[in-house]
């Protein structure tokens, strides 16, 4: 058995195709959803948003709100035994912290295929990632047309 067939693998996951392809593409590796773990990473509330203001969002209902929504749009079977979790902050930093976390033996990661200008703009998880991990990290690339 290799490290790529080895779980824990991690898989960030932001409710795209792409990152639905890295789910399947895990499950596909490992031979199942066992030891697969999702990550999906939210930005910080700023202190001057109502739901911070009202007291009516906080960290709790905002992971209750995303993992019943990835658990919604991963309804099929093979996907019962995802682990999910949900962070805060940075998604690369924050990718990285629970690969770290969890000693995961990979990162699979789609890589969305923005063009230059646009990754320096907006920048690149993926490339955040491959930079920050401690574990190898396989990016997923679409073929260019």
């Amino acid at each position: 058995m290799s490290w790529i067939t080895k779980p824990p693998v991690v898989v960030p996951y932001d409710f795209s195709e792409d990152a639905k392809g890295a789910v399947d593409m895990a499950i596909s590796m490992l031979g199942g959803s066992e030891g697969v773990h999702l990550i999906h990473v939210l930005g910080e509330l700023s202190p001057a948003e109502p739901g911070e203001v009202w007291h009516t969002v906080d960290e709790n209902t905002r992971t209750h709100h995303a993992t019943t929504s990835i658990r919604k749009s991963l309804g099929d079977e093979k996907y019962q035994a995802l682990k999910i979790s949900v962070a805060f902050g940075d998604p690369g930093e924050q990718i990285c912290h629970f690969a770290d976390e969890l000693k995961a033996n990979a990162i699979l990661i789609p890589s969305h295929g923005r063009s230059s200008i646009m990754r320096v703009l907006v920048g690149s998880v993926a490339d955040r990632v491959v930079r920050l991990a401690n574990c190898p990290v396989i990016v997923l690339k679409k073929p260019r047309k």
